[in-house]
């Protein structure tokens, strides 16, 4: 029985090579068939009518009449070559593929059609068979070494690295020794983290190129990579004999000597390369961007203070070297220092949103709101659609007093900012404070409800809400149970103490708001907090006590404009 199965597969198989056979035979005789000579002519004019079209690049043309020629004449070369090319040019590889293969069968001898082949081949990630025909076109094309060069990319491109290496040998043997191959030698060892052989060929290439500093530079940075140090010192040494002023070498040396805990000449050593304008801006960035990531760190922000001048100095015209500095002196407190870079890399390129924030956040942070409305002024005609910059303008408005513009940027920015929910809450909280201003006490305390119904501890709102409240002597249950709430949460904050004992006053229980007062003036002297202790004295009959109190409170210079009343005619006034 498997026998007979054993025969009949061997019979299939016979009958199938023989099929094979007969079809080769007749595609040979198609090609080895003759064309008469009229035939022969009328195949070169539709041939050359193809090149016409070829080069006006209409392809299909092109193609169209290439395929009328080969009716003709299969077996000329160039046309199979040219079929091949027009059906690669409109990107049918595989449609090429047979084309391409009979003009290398047609012409052994032919470098390109070989080349053609590989390509395509190459194309659809056919690699062993683009690989055997750059092979079989170094095998039959004399004088066609240079294309060794392409069957080690192709390896390489593979990742076939012992087969791109031993292609190396065949060219050294051509060409002799390349500098160009050791240094795709060494990459290849890399990548197959072959450190010994690695290193073998950075030796090679330092002996051949001695006034080379790259070299140097990588062999320096392969003894890193293996912990080899002391190597790694003594050859950016023998670079920086070559090149005394090259900042990578200094650079190099310096994260080599932090290695071995010389923190001294390490921060020698990137000090001089950053005095070099040789070395790039962007390099210099991205080396402070280390600094920025490591900060606060009181041990290195001296020198990152110092590289951020440095830099500066080398690329005055370069607006990333302000940012940058602007980036790292905020981190480590220098404020004003970083606004003012800010700025200057705005004056250079202004088209960076996030700088512009960074300015008006600390013109906020400065204290400056005259400063924030300019700022924010200049971000808005950049950038008139970014809610955060018409919420810093209404807020220094606000500060500034100009109630009404105030209120213009913050509404106009809220809606900006309708779908960002904290946003929002930011601005209805600044909205609160200057419509209770404009005496806009409806729009105000719909402002503060809105905070409080997303954000009910809200400690601002709950502070000025329930203060304005009492004021106004309206809604005081309201007033006290968010003054009582928010000191249940900061017992020991006096402006909290002093809101929540003001509305106690207002609703006439003296007696409590006296000893949140006491709590309050035992932790801070503030004006306003010592005037109304006096206050709640004076209600409670305790009148030279209450004196007292106002009298401290003028001392301050920031008491209420009754100071000089109450302390004359020894009376409340409010």
């Amino acid at each position: 029985m498997v026998l007979l199965v054993a025969g009949e597969a061997n019979a299939q198989s016979a009958k199938k090579k023989a099929k094979a056979q007969k079809e080769a035979a007749a595609a040979t005789t198609q090609y080895t068939q003759q064309p008469t000579e009229q035939e022969q002519q009328i195949s070169e004019a539709l041939f050359l009518d193809g090149m016409k079209y070829f080069m006006l690049e209409d392809y299909q043309q092109a193609l169209q009449l290439f395929q009328k020629a080969y009716t003709i004449t299969p077996g000329n070369a160039g046309l199979n070559y040219k079929l091949a090319e027009t059906y690669l040019v409109l990107k049918d590889p595989k449609a090429a593929m047979p084309f391409a293969q009979a003009a290398v069968s047609l012409d052994t001898k032919n470098a390109y059609y070989y080349l053609l082949l590989a390509q395509l081949n190459t194309e659809q990630k056919q690699y062993d068979a683009a690989a055997q025909a750059y092979n079989d076109l170094l095998r039959n094309v004399p004088g066609s070494e240079e294309y060794l060069f392409n069957l080690a990319d192709l390896y390489l491109s593979q990742s076939r690295y012992d087969d791109a290496l031993k292609t190396y040998e065949r060219i050294e043997k051509q060409f002799g020794e390349l500098e160009q191959l050791s240094v795709s030698r060494q990459q290849i060892y890399l990548r197959q983290k072959n450190m010994d052989k690695a290193i073998q060929e950075g030796e090679k290439l330092m002996a051949a190129n001695p006034a080379e500093v790259r070299y140097f530079l990588a062999q320096a940075e392969l003894y890193n990579a293996t912990k080899k140090t002391d190597q790694a010192i003594a050859t950016i040494e023998k670079a920086l004999r070559i090149e005394p002023n090259n900042p990578f070498a200094h650079l190099m040396l310096s994260d080599l000597s932090r290695q071995k805990g010389d923190m001294k000449e390490a921060e020698q050593q990137v000090k001089i390369a950053f005095s070099s304008p040789e070395l790039d801006i962007d390099t210099k960035v991205r080396i402070l961007v280390d600094f920025i990531r490591q900060l606060p760190n009181p041990e290195i922000e001296d020198v990152s203070l110092e590289l951020v001048d440095l830099t500066i100095a080398n690329h005055p015209e370069e607006a990333k070297a302000y940012a940058v500095a602007g980036d790292l002196q905020t981190i480590v407190g220098k404020k004003q220092k970083a606004r003012n870079n800010y700025l200057k890399a705005v004056k250079l390129d202004d088209s960076h949103f996030k700088i512009w924030q960074q300015i008006v956040l600390l013109d906020a942070e400065l204290s400056q709101a005259d400063s924030m409305v300019i700022h924010s002024e200049q971000a808005l005609e950049l950038f008139p659609n970014q809610a955060v910059f018409w919420f810093y303008n209404g807020t220094g408005h606000m500060i500034e007093k100009n109630y009404a513009k105030a209120v213009k940027a913050l509404e106009y920015g809220k809606r900006l900012s309708a779908n960002e929910t904290e946003l929002v809450t930011q601005f209805n909280l600044q909205l609160g404070d200057s419509y209770n201003s404009l005496k806009d006490y409806a729009k105000s305390d719909q402002a503060y409800d809105a905070v409080l119904a997303v954000d009910a501890d809200n400690e601002h709102v709950l502070n000025n809400y329930s203060y304005f409240l009492s004021l106004r002597n309206e809604n005081m249950p309201k007033a006290k149970e968010m003054s009582e709430r928010l000191v249940k949460q900061h017992p020991n904050n006096p402006t909290y103490l002093d809101t929540y004992a003001w509305v106690l006053y207002k609703l006439g229980e003296y007696t409590e708001a006296r000893k949140y007062l006491e709590q309050a003036v035992a932790i801070s002297d503030d004006a306003t907090i010592v005037e109304h202790y006096g206050d709640v004295l004076f209600k409670l009959g305790k009148k030279e006590e209450a004196v007292s109190q106002w009298q401290k409170a003028k001392l301050k210079g920031e008491a209420s404009a009754f100071i000089d009343r109450k302390i004359k005619d020894k009376k409340l006034y409010e």
